[in-house]
């Protein structure tokens, strides 16, 4: 994207997406402003202090949204990827701040949270979508209200919940696009009352994937799975003042490895010869692979209206046990030379109290209780140097993980305070004790196959424990001199986790405790709606200390050294731009921007690898921040016969990131343009839709991680870099009863 356009987009268009387009077949559409849950309160989007994102049910259906990572195109400054090691891992990074790792301790920098609830492990969370009333990205820290861990934002997912009338739908889709088979998604739902004071809503889900890919090591099609969902949730309004919501998921996932492509790793050195362009979806394995995920979800929410105030009291419990075991080619070459499986166990429950409600005319308050617990098992067996084909023939193994218990108290507060019509105070506190202990077991003492996770019979050679107590503050002040406009202005202090590597490959190397990240965030936002258009913008300065990076190193011996540390300070500003305008004629268009400069200001630890902490560190790119990003859209709706059609194209742009933060993994740069084109029938009752996505076939990588030039004696070289899916085209029909 040449930097003349992207000075032209952020001089011309503001932050956020675009409003949802409601409107009959043949009326001119309108812009509609969403209401969103960003302060655990249903408001309008331009009442929030904050930049935040929403899409509707409508707005993910006409993106054929199948999981988060597809939402990332046309976010200003929001990367929601995939990491690629293990299908499923959310690598999701905001403003420059996220995180390029499977391990599973280590804590995100964006929290997922489903109906309320936190997801604790970034394994296994970025499968397919659906039945969702709206999600919203919240960027910058939401520490106060959401929590640890959301130091980059937050994304919050709404499930749809039953209403007062039947209703039916079911969907089917058809994709392609790519070397291999097709993908089959079934979706049906069922929703209604049950009584006078029950509802219910039962939401089956299918899908048959025969893979994207073509494996060049045989010819035949790669990156098969099968996923299958069962979701139901009950409304029960006992009297008049309260409301009980249980809601239940049931998953269960098969299918393939990682498509693992190598490609020349910058080192100078020969390594085998199959490496590919990077700009290329070719890779050859001899490894399959294989993921095995099930995982129960289940969350009871209790909403009580209280006199005190006009208030709400809610209480909202959760629980999630998942299980996995996933299998990856890493050294992405068509001979057996480093082969890995893993196994992850993981159990959370946790509760939220809380109250909000108007104290006076002027004071508004939230503030609750918050308890988590979360039990963690994990284990990785790497296989080294074995005949392809044959399970179990690996010359060497090596063994490891480690199991983690993780407990979390907090209190916070947040209160609005109104010192006129025009200007509120606001502020916010929340602090936080969090208790963790582990045992590790070091790959490079277990030369024996065990395995933690099935048999529990590893060695543990290192046990801790540590406590962290943390104070977050917030403060800020909203103008707004009509129902229009809103300027605000805010501090933020939040924290990321400070914790141990379970993935420790040298027992030399300790693997913890690292210290928390702090991150102080001050942040200036204006947004505005005026009739055929919609405006918000948004300045930030972010600073961050004791950041937390896992650094991946080549291994002579282990393959991939991957150490958590403390490495670096350092400073982040950006801006960010949306722009949405009804033009008329049943036209709406909108374009994005966010300009990102993020640089170190003081490096602890030698992140080139040169042998010394000096100046050449300080002058790396932060892996996973984009110096811009940016979007155009164009959507027109009309009426024809028997009913209307909605059409819409859009182009999508980020800059080059790096991956490492050695810079010799990176990212290309992504340039997407995506088409739609759908027919509703009068009365709504059908849609049939055509679409592509990343219809120029883009090439992306989940992560570009650096190989020995020799390993265990034998030529390597290349990387280990997961390829995502580029070319998706699909048709799909929807229909519905009562909806």
């Amino acid at each position: 994207m040449p930097r003349r356009l992207n000075t032209a987009l952020l001089l011309a268009t503001a932050a956020t997406a675009p409003p949802a387009i409601a409107a009959e077949a043949g009326a001119r559409p309108v812009l509609e402003e969403i209401l969103v849950s960003a302060r655990k309160r249903s408001e309008r989007a331009i009442e929030a202090p904050v930049a935040v994102t929403a899409f509707t049910r409508e707005d993910l259906a006409t993106l054929k949204a199948r999981d988060l990572t597809r939402l990332s195109a046309g976010l200003p400054g929001v990367l929601l990827d995939d990491v690629g090691t293990r299908r499923g891992t959310a690598n999701f990074s905001i403003r420059g701040l996220g995180i390029n790792s499977s391990i599973p301790s280590i804590d995100p920098a964006v929290g997922v949270f489903v109906n309320g609830v936190y997801l604790a492990v970034n394994n296994d969370t970025v499968f397919d979508i659906f039945d969702l009333e709206r999600i919203e990205v919240l960027r910058g820290p939401q520490g106060i209200l959401f929590g640890r861990n959301v130091t980059g934002g937050a994304v919050l997912l709404e499930t749809r919940k039953p209403g007062d009338r039947f209703e039916a739908a079911l969907r089917g889709a058809v994709e392609g696009g790519g070397d291999g088979g097709l993908s089959r998604y079934l979706m049906g739902s069922l929703s209604g009352p049950l009584s006078d004071s029950l509802k219910g809503r039962l939401v089956l889900y299918g899908n048959d994937d025969q893979g994207w890919f073509e494996n060049l090591a045989d010819g035949d099609d790669f990156g098969a799975v099968e996923q299958a969902m069962a979701r139901g949730t009950l409304v029960w309004e006992p009297t008049d003042t309260d409301t009980l919501t249980l809601f239940y998921e049931r998953t269960d996932i098969d299918g393939e490895g990682a498509a693992t492509q190598s490609h020349s790793n910058g080192s100078g050195i020969p390594g085998t010869p199959r490496n590919f362009p990077r700009d290329s979806h070719e890779f050859a394995i001899d490894e399959r692979g294989y993921q095995s995920v099930e995982s129960d979800f289940l969350t009871l929410r209790w909403d009580r209206a209280v006199a005190f105030g006009e208030g709400t009291v809610t209480n909202i419990f959760g629980w999630r046990d998942q299980s996995s075991v996933a299998m990856s080619d890493i050294d992405g070459q068509p001979e057996f030379l480093f082969h890995s499986p893993g196994w992850i166990d993981a159990e959370q429950w946790s509760n939220e109290l809380r109250y909000r409600g108007q104290l006076g005319a002027a004071l508004d308050v939230t503030a609750g209780l918050y308890l988590f617990s979360g039990d963690l098992a994990y284990h990785d067996r790497r296989l080294f140097l074995g005949e392809s084909g044959v399970p179990g023939s690996a010359q060497f193994t090596q063994d490891g993980g480690g199991e983690q218990e993780l407990d979390t108290l907090a209190v916070f507060g947040s209160a609005d305070y109104a010192l006129s019509d025009r200007w509120t105070l606001s502020a916010g506190l929340r602090l936080s004790r969090e208790e963790k202990a582990v045992q590790v077991a070091s790959f490079n003492l277990n030369p024996t196959p065990c395995n933690i996770v099935v048999g529990g019979d590893c060695p543990f050679d290192f046990r801790d424990r540590d406590q962290w107590d943390t104070l977050s503050p917030r403060l800020g002040v909203s103008y707004r001199p009509d129902a229009d406009r809103h300027g605000y202005a805010s501090w933020t202090r939040g924290f990321r986790s400070g914790g141990y590597n379970l993935r420790n490959s040298n027992a030399a190397q300790p693997p913890g405790p690292y210290d928390e990240e702090q991150v102080d965030s001050f942040e200036l936002g204006y947004k505005q709606r005026a009739g055929a258009w919609a405006l918000d913008a948004a300045l930030y300065h972010t600073r961050v200390e004791d950041m937390q990076r896992e650094v991946n190193l080549p291994s002579g011996t282990a393959g991939i050294l991957q150490l958590i540390r403390n490495t670096a300070s350092a400073e982040l500003s950006g801006a960010e731009l949306d722009l949405t305008v009804d033009a008329g004629a049943g036209f709406t268009l909108a374009a994005t921007a966010s300009y990102l400069d993020a640089r170190y200001t003081k490096v602890r630890f030698d992140l080139d690898g040169n042998g010394s902490v000096d100046g050449a560190d300080e002058d790396l790119e932060l892996p996973r921040a984009p110096e811009w990003t940016g979007s155009l859209e164009a959507r027109w709706q009309g009426a024809v016969a028997g009913g209307r059609v909605d059409a819409r194209a859009a182009w999508n742009y980020r800059d080059r990131v790096a991956y490492t933060d050695n810079n010799l993994g990176y990212i290309l740069a992504q340039d997407l343009v995506d088409l739609d084109l759908a027919w509703t029938s009068a009365g709504g009752r059908w849609t049939v839709a055509a679409y592509a996505r990343n219809l120029l076939n883009e090439v992306k990588h989940g992560g570009d991680s650096q190989l020995p030039a020799v390993f265990i004696g034998e030529p390597l070289g290349g990387t280990f870099s997961p390829l995502a899916r580029g070319r998706i085209v699909g048709v799909s029909v929807d229909w519905r009863l009562g909806s």
